[in-house]
């Protein structure tokens, strides 16, 4: 386990970021190479059915990984506190809660993707591929559960390297799958659908071998597998965080379907954009992440001082990364969607959006400190609402006005994203100010 409590913030923050970093760029990677590969083996059809579907997908993933970062600050606050014998506890009530949602996450996803397709505005050449995606990584949905439960467990243990394994191997059983079935045997959506499902059954497989091979600092015992007193609270800290995540991913959904009206070259490119922006939002995310860790045993520790460093820190690491990412985006987005498909009004298309949306780069880092930061002291509930803020008032409104222009274009669709963003900043600087004054008065 990591101690946060002391040392270099620098330092010990970009040692447990980088791990959490790689393991987002594999992620990233995972969905990146599926869209690839059915763009340059697949159909134009294929890109916009990966596209759509991995907005529905995304919308059930991130709910559940929002759930799961009460996880990882409940058991930071439990190391910080010198309080190991919750954990077990702790991970009981996980296993037992995420094993039932996963369950009927998976049913409803296999039951109502045609409606969830409809409802996304899918072109009408890709409907059916949309389906098919989403019902087989839907079967599958169990296994995306077990990783992204796992992941969270580890970083909060302060461990951010065996999720990179664990990633690490899901994303090459995912390239090997995707290279045999779509590229080899021209199964297009299908083939991709099966290799991300495949691979993420391999990974959790081998990371509990691996777990089992680690020496941790509690014993789950079959007992401590139920629902107990520790689910209360995981739902108090991430229930908000699922909402938000939930209400969020609903807007980038009805982005998507404000794009997809626009035709089947805007919705391919919209989802070639979609992957580079992944790529884009890493440092972000990983900031983030390593912050609600880093955070939370600070608090529960009773360092606030160090805390607040921690979260300026994060937002020089960001802001100084994101710089470069925007210039090359700006630059070299075309470079960059050419990788994905060969079709020209696509890669146009995708480049276009990538230029309205690429000060996101910077503005986001500052944005995602300040919510790891309040995520670490269990502020959730002001990370839902700010977010909601976002989306609700700024985001979907300006980009359904943009969509509704005569001369409607998806650089314009994307500046919703970054003056959302920047709105989201002002925000939490102000509330902040208010918040202070609740923070108790250390002495370090």
């Amino acid at each position: 386990m990591n101690d946060f409590t002391q040392g270099s913030i620098l330092k010990k923050m970009i040692k447990f970021m980088i791990p959490i970093l790689g393991a987002l760029v594999l992620q990233a990677m995972y969905g990146a190479v599926d869209l690839m590969i059915v763009g340059q083996f697949g159909t134009t059809s294929g890109l916009s059915g990966i596209s759509t579907g991995s907005n529905i997908m995304n919308l059930a993933t991130f709910v559940v990984a929002g759930l799961a970062m009460a996880v990882t600050v409940q058991i930071s606050k439990y190391i910080g506190m010198k309080n190991e014998e919750r954990i077990a506890r702790l991970l009981g009530a996980t296993i037992a809660l995420f094993s039932v949602i996963s369950v009927v996450v998976s049913v409803v996803l296999i039951v109502f993707a045609p409606q969830l397709s409809v409802l996304m505005q899918a072109p009408e050449e890709a409907l059916d591929l949309t389906v098919q995606y989403v019902r087989i990584c839907g079967a599958g949905f169990l296994l995306i559960t077990a990783y992204n439960t796992i992941s969270s467990v580890f970083r909060g243990l302060g461990d951010s390297k065996s999720p990179l394994i664990f990633v690490a191997i899901a994303c090459c059983v995912n390239i090997v799958g995707d290279l045999v079935l779509v590229a080899g045997f021209h199964l297009n959506v299908i083939g991709a659908a099966v290799a991300t499902v495949a691979a993420q059954g391999i990974s959790v497989l081998l990371s509990v071998l691996i777990i089992r091979k680690k020496k941790l600092p509690f014993h789950i015992h079959k007992q401590d597998i139920c629902f107990n007193e520790e689910i209360k609270g995981i739902f108090k800290i991430g229930t908000p965080i699922a909402l938000q995540e939930l209400l969020t991913q609903l807007s980038f959904l009805a982005l998507c379907a404000f794009v997809n009206s626009l035709g089947l070259a805007a919705s391919s490119g919209y989802g070639v954009a979609s992957k580079i922006q992944g790529f884009v939002m890493l440092i972000p995310g990983s900031l983030m992440q390593s912050m609600s860790s880093f955070v939370s045993q600070n608090v529960g520790a009773g360092k606030e001082k160090r805390a607040f460093r921690a979260m300026l820190t994060g937002i020089g690491i960001g802001a100084a990364v994101g710089v470069f990412v925007f210039i090359g985006v700006v630059f070299y987005g075309d470079v960059l969607a050419g990788i994905f498909t060969n079709d020209a009004a696509v890669v146009q298309e995708a480049f276009n959006y990538l230029r309205g949306f690429a000060l996101e780069a910077i503005v986001t880092a500052v944005l995602f400190s300040f919510m790891g930061y309040y995520n670490g002291h269990a502020r959730t509930f002001w990370v839902m609402i700010q977010g909601l803020a976002q989306t609700f008032i700024v985001r979907l409104p300006m980009a359904y006005i943009m969509t509704m222009q005569p001369d409607a274009s998806l650089f314009k669709i994307a500046l919703s994203a970054p003056s959302a963003t920047i709105f989201g900043i002002v925000l939490n600087v102000v509330y902040y100010f208010h918040y202070r004054k609740q923070l108790p008065v250390t002495e370090e």
